[in-house]
């Protein structure tokens, strides 16, 4: 270690400086942010929840037009959990032939999304369909449009 150095430990820096003690007693020069303005914006996702949604934007963007059309249902079918008709879309689309492996991939991936997705907190699902919008808006369109027609189906 080199004398005189600011390095303590296994290479780590100090958390706290001789100065920054005095730091804490000066008044800020920065001017407060209003309680409406901190008090709106969600809270931070973990770092898990955040690599979870890269994941999942990566495979949407390499499925397949028969697949965004499954995804679709499936993000229908969580988004209105009551009712009857995406259920009954999505149990239509289940194959029992596992002979296709891309298929085999796309299954599974349907899977962690499903496992992640009911980790995920109501903010964090909207983050992902903010995301989703931001690369896909007409495939997020659709998904508005058709959580829209489930109004009123039982």
């Amino acid at each position: 270690m080199i004398p005189g150095s600011a390095l303590k430990g296994k290479g780590r820096m100090p958390l706290e400086s001789p100065s920054s003690s005095l730091s804490q007693s000066l008044p800020s020069a920065l001017p407060s942010v209003p309680d409406s303005i901190t008090n709106s914006s969600p809270p931070p996702m973990s770092y898990n929840t955040s690599q979870e949604m890269k994941c999942i934007l990566h495979w949407f963007a390499t499925w397949s037009g028969p697949q965004w059309e499954r995804f679709l249902q499936d993000m229908v079918a969580k988004a209105v959990p009551g009712k009857l008709q995406p259920l009954l879309d999505s149990l239509e689309q289940l194959s029992v032939s596992r002979t296709n492996c891309p298929s085999c991939i796309f299954e599974c991936q349907l899977r962690l999304w499903d496992q992640w997705f009911r980790g995920w907190a109501e903010q964090e699902r909207n983050e992902f369909v903010r995301q989703l919008e931001a690369s896909e808006p007409d495939f997020v369109a659709k998904f508005y449009q058709a959580v829209a027609a489930t109004a009123g189906k039982d």
